[in-house]
């Protein structure tokens, strides 16, 4: 274990010319080849702009101003399109994919709206060039077919609703899914079922389609120029960190005509996330906190990484002790043999600092509340009014502050974790790296606080940053499913074989989480990373059953297939005394001669216990000193040094641990995170098919 320091990682490093980038990751497309092209996206800052035509330099309050009235207007168009079409019948005509025309609906969405006949025009008096138009009908395209998705699962839910709506028998299932797409996971389901039998109760009936289940979505304050061309937008780079951006901007609120657009030159820092050799996108504006953030997508080729066909993987467990518990494995004839080396990444201190932060948001959100309530019952003429309202405002700005900073330790945190776990993979030669499904994770039982605490974690931006990292590697990142994989032995891998678990490996005849014991096989080792070892031969053993998903680009295995792991020990490196024995000869105890030959020495005799041997033993130094003195140094009487060593402090305990920390307020941060170093596979001694299981006590 060894302490690791915050790093700055990649797509998630704040950057003060160019804002920060956002570890917003999108599958990469294969290209027709072994290149594929990974897409991310950098959130750049402009402080200021240019107008083309008058070379006035607007500041950044008078931008952000003019950004916000661009933005403003394509929500309005966006929201009042939405709503004109939720309805049923505009929701069919949009899902058969075939436009008036009788034509096969185009990919882009301001495209397929105008093939529809959806249009939407400007309120009257204000003036919006087509390209608005288009961005406003590209949004309203991707909300309402994102709502399709949505609507498929209502629609199949309600036609299979079950006689018990808290639990669905065997055959009610199967008749769910054969109304499902593919792909559709168990957390979606759970959660229609949940909205869906919210509205039976309130209401008395199932609803009859999704726009009676829920209302028109809510639009973004930012325009997509994704859909808009060289008379609304230019973006061209003009250096490795830097970028220039042309884009018209209103400079009235409502304009009428089109003097009362400009072009405005805004130059954009890059941030160091953006490679030289990356092909910038169309982005988005939207205005965050009074600064004018512009969402750049990048895209960077990199090496397509196969589904199946892997040998050497590493999986991971989202563990009760660790954070991140892992397991390198390799498949041989179809047996799965792990090194016997447990990879953890402790972030206990982390999250001490993310609890007490928590506790400190729910204190004021609590006051906050509670100033709200008092402020509704008094009237702006009471003299008490201005100072609550004064103490009001001071705790919402408090309030958010601290939200900031638990959403920046998350990210931190998720990238830091990420970049250990793809770092390990890549050292040990694996080519994919196998995940718990989060959305096969729920609460239940005694497990629920255990879940409820990890998912604070922000498990999902792990994931997130881990196939973006995992990408640049050329690292193949597949889900397993969870059910299971803390209950049953590695060792056994019949899925039969129930663990004990328990406090400890001395303590097993009493209840606990931490440590897990079979009375099949006698495996005793840590929780996690048994379950880490199950993870790794689900995966391997299960490739044939790796589904892609078309749209999102995830890869996922939905069958378990069991197989026991066995462990096999590494080849250790001798000690230094015995490797100058071999050196010197005099080796007492010599490696054991090859079949078929004799030995060539004869074996050394010890020496005998003689006077003249003592004294000279006594006189010698021995090896083993202590790295830390036992007894208080002596006090000096008269001049010169103090003797090397520090005096032991009675009830200082050693800084080495594992596991949960005692008195965690003391050391928060970072710098007390522990993680296994990274280390390069070495090989498994003698054969794998011989491979002798290790027990950990």
């Amino acid at each position: 274990m060894v302490a690791l320091r915050l790093h700055i990682v990649e797509m998630g490093r704040e950057w003060t010319g160019a804002g920060r980038a956002v570890h917003a990751w999108m599958p990469p497309r294969n290209g027709g080849g072994d290149v594929s092209k990974l897409t991310a996206t950098a959130s750049c800052t402009a402080h200021s702009a240019v107008v083309e035509r008058t070379g006035e330099v607007v500041a950044q309050a008078m931008l952000v101003q003019r950004v916000a009235w661009l933005t403003g207007l394509a929500r309005d168009l966006t929201a009042r399109l939405v709503a004109a079409r939720w309805n049923p019948a505009d929701l069919d005509a949009l899902a058969s994919g075939v436009g008036l025309d009788g034509r096969v609906l185009p990919s882009k969405g301001w495209m397929a709206v105008r093939r529809l006949g959806w249009g939407v025009t400007p309120v009257s008096g204000v003036y919006v060039c087509d390209r608005v138009l288009r961005c406003a009908q590209e949004q309203a395209a991707r909300a309402l077919r994102l709502a399709l998705h949505r609507r498929t699962l209502v629609a199949a839910i309600v036609a299979s609703w079950p006689a018990d709506a808290r639990k669905r028998s065997g055959a009610e299932w199967e008749a769910l899914r054969r109304l499902l797409p593919d792909g559709v996971s168990a957390a979606e389901i759970r959660n229609r079922t949940r909205q869906i039998r919210a509205y039976c109760d309130e209401r008395g009936a199932l609803p009859a389609d999704l726009t009676d289940l829920e209302e028109p979505p809510d639009i973004a304050a930012q325009i997509v120029l994704a859909a808009a061309d060289k008379q609304l937008i230019t973006l061209q780079r003009t250096g490795e960190r830097g970028a220039r951006l042309r884009v018209r901007l209103p400079l009235i609120a409502s304009p009428a005509s089109g003097w009362d657009w400009a072009w405005h030159v805004l130059p954009i820092t890059l941030p160091p996330t953006v490679p030289p050799q990356a092909k910038l996108c169309t982005p988005t504006l939207r205005v965050s906190k009074g600064r004018v953030r512009v969402d750049l997508p990048f895209q960077t080729p990199i090496g397509f990484a196969p589904a199946t066909g892997h040998v050497v993987a590493c999986g991971f467990d989202w563990g009760v002790n660790m954070l991140l518990t892992g397991a390198t494995g390799r498949l041989t004839g179809g047996r799965v043999i792990c090194d016997g080396r447990p990879l953890t990444y402790d972030a206990t201190g982390i999250s001490a600092k993310l609890h007490r932060l928590r506790t400190e948001r729910e204190h004021l959100a609590a006051k906050h509340e509670q100033l709200e309530r008092l402020l509704a019952g008094l009237t702006p003429a009471d003299p008490r009014y201005a100072k609550l309202s004064t103490a009001y405002e001071v705790l919402g700005v408090e309030h958010e502050r601290v939200c900031a900073r638990i959403r920046n330790l998350n990210k931190a945190l998720a990238w830091s974790a990420a970049r250990w776990a793809v770092d390990q993979a890549a050292a040990a030669g694996a080519t994919v790296m196998y995940l718990e499904d989060l959305a096969t994770l729920e609460a239940r039982g005694r497990r629920g606080r255990a879940n409820a605490w990890l998912s604070g974690q922000v498990r999902g931006q792990i994931v997130e940053a881990i196939r973006h990292l995992a990408a640049k590697h050329t690292i193949a990142v597949v889900t397993v499913p969870a059910r299971g994989t803390s209950k049953y032995c590695p060792r056994c891998g019949d899925g039969t074989s129930v663990l004990q678990h328990c406090p400890a490996p001395d303590r097993l005849a009493e209840r606990g989480w931490a440590w897990a014991c079979c009375p099949a096989c006698g495996l005793s080792c840590d929780r996690d990373w048994a379950a880490a070892e199950r993870i790794v031969a689900r995966g391997l053993l299960g490739q044939p059953a790796t589904r892609t998903h078309r749209t999102t680009g995830e890869r996922t295995i939905l069958t378990v297939v069991e197989g026991n792991v066995a462990r096999a020990r590494r080849p250790r490196r001798p000690t230094r005394a015995a490797r100058r024995a071999r050196r010197t000869r005099t080796d007492l105890h010599p490696r054991p001669a090859a079949r078929g030959r004799s030995k060539n020495r004869p074996t050394p005799k010890r020496p005998a216990r003689t006077a003249k041997n003592e004294a000279k033993n006594d006189s010698m130094t021995s090896s083993r000193v202590p790295d830390r003195r036992t007894v208080p140094a002596p006090f000096l009487i008269g001049s010169g040094q103090r003797p090397a060593g520090h005096a032991p402090q009675p009830g200082r305990r050693l800084p080495s641990r594992t596991g949960h920390v005692r008195n965690s307020h003391h050391r928060t941060g970072f710098h007390h995170a522990k993680a296994t170093p990274v280390l390069a596979l070495a090989a498994h001694r003698g054969r794998p098919s011989q491979a002798t299981p290790v027990r950990t006590a």
